[in-house]
């Protein structure tokens, strides 16, 4: 990978605290009221499932960055698996509309309720700025961008592991509920509801997959990334299913259920002392964490398609002494900027689902097709039947998108398709009228 213009400045505890930084995103601390809505008291259940189900598809992510580590992620895995440039500009763009339009709600939801603790300003123009400051931190360089990653991976994961040790203070005053994590809603059945609850955290688990467009800036990629990658979605999801134990155990689900902030109530109910605008600048710096990570992903993917020709080559140009993709950075922040004003939070959340599971359909069926295209070097090999339980999971959360979803996503898609035809016929009119000109 020396032939690069990237700078490979991301060691292997860099990339586990980059992807950790990105699953410990600001779902869990938005969803888990969510989850509790349509599970009852047994969040911790969906919350195991949704780790699995990340785990098969994380592990084809882990064989094939190792065999094609290259900045592109799912857009390079569909070329070399299809051989197709549409196939590989879909899987690319339909990633690439998931970060843009995930960067939009995060920066809405930094805007909302939780910077209203602090500041009463607009939130779309908040977004905004909040989204400027993002850029310029990423045009900055990949080294800085991963130290503010750790400095607010750090605040994350002290702001869950306190949650369970307030838990843990509420069960030693004798208070507390155990038997609600063994709790399932009443509405329905509770494979049902297990379901329905997975898919919304199955949200809390993506960003995973942001990690393989940073491929060629990490050092010994084949070496460190699978252990990297698998190492962080499993401690992520530990976290996840404590915080579920543990919030379940302290607040009634009809409770957890109605609150925009559930992780507060526990706070509340612990009455430990601890101020709420603490857990608000948590919350906050999680935001924030998951938004930098996202338009990373989003920049880097866009300078991979962009070098392959599947972009506008301008968007493929690099900062000289940075050596960062300032092009794609400048392109991505703007076009995150202008989707702020055009959905809630909950809407563009859906819509970054449903995109991200056309492409891990794409992936899954991508490690299975290349099997046989040998690599340079030795590379991570993923088990036949994981892939295969990955599509069938991938299936199954596709069923439980609603109809609006399924619209949204698939104009955003309508629209890629536009830009790859008018790429193709402006390139064959530049053709014809430079065969026309040596004539």
């Amino acid at each position: 990978m020396s032939n690069t213009p990237l700078r490979q400045a991301v060691s292997g505890k860099m990339l586990f605290v980059f992807i950790l930084g990105d699953v410990l995103g600001a779902g869990i601390y938005a969803l888990v009221g969510e989850i509790a809505g349509e599970i009852g008291g047994a969040i911790w259940l969906p919350m195991l499932v949704a780790l699995l189900m990340a785990l098969l598809t994380a592990a084809s992510y882990a064989e094939l960055v190792t065999k094609y580590p290259r900045a592109g992620g799912a857009a390079v895995f569909a070329q070399q698996a299809y051989k197709k440039p549409i196939v590989s500009f879909l899987v690319g763009f339909s990633m690439l509309a998931a970060g843009v339009t995930s960067a939009a709600g995060l920066a809405l939801a930094f805007s909302g309720d939780y910077l209203g603790v602090f500041l009463d300003v607009p939130a779309v123009p908040a977004a905004v700025v909040f989204l400027l400051l993002v850029g310029l931190l990423n045009a900055r360089g990949i080294t800085e961008s991963l130290r503010a990653n750790l400095a607010m991976t750090i605040v994350e994961v002290s702001g869950l592991v306190l949650i369970v040790a307030l838990a843990g203070l509420v069960l030693s005053r004798g208070d507390g509920t155990p038997s609600r994590v063994l709790e399932f809603t009443d509405e329905t059945t509770p494979t049902l509801a297990v379901l329905g609850a997975a898919l919304l955290a199955f949200y809390s688990f993506v960003g995973f997959e942001t990690s393989a467009n940073i491929a060629e800036e990490v050092e010994d990629v084949r070496r460190v990334y699978p252990r990297a990658l698998l190492g962080a979605v499993t401690v992520a999801g530990v976290v996840y299913v404590l915080v579920g134990l543990a919030v379940s155990t302290v607040v009634p689900a009809d409770t957890l259920a109605q609150s925009t902030g559930p992780l507060l109530e526990v706070v509340a109910a612990a009455d430990a002392g601890i101020p709420p605008w603490v857990f608000s600048l948590v919350a906050l710096l999680a935001v924030a964490n998951g938004a930098l990570l996202t338009m990373i992903m989003a920049s880097r993917l866009t300078f991979g398609m962009a070098r392959d020709g599947l972009l506008p080559g301008a968007l493929a140009k690099v900062l000289p002494g940075r050596r960062t993709p300032w092009a794609a950075i400048v392109a991505t922040t703007v076009v995150a900027m202008v989707l702020c004003s055009t959905g809630s939070v909950a809407a563009l959340a859906e819509t970054v689902v449903l995109l991200l599971l056309f492409v891990f359909v794409s992936t899954n069926i991508a490690v299975l097709v290349l099997r046989g295209d040998r690599a340079d070097s030795d590379h991570f090999r993923t088990p036949t039947v994981l892939p295969i339980l990955a599509l069938i999971t991938c299936a199954v959360l596709l069923t439980q998108q609603s109809a609006a979803t399924w619209l949204r996503a698939g104009l955003l898609l309508a629209v890629g398709v536009a830009l790859y035809v008018a790429g193709n016929v402006l390139t064959g009119k530049t053709t014809t009228d430079q065969r026309s000109a040596v004539r």
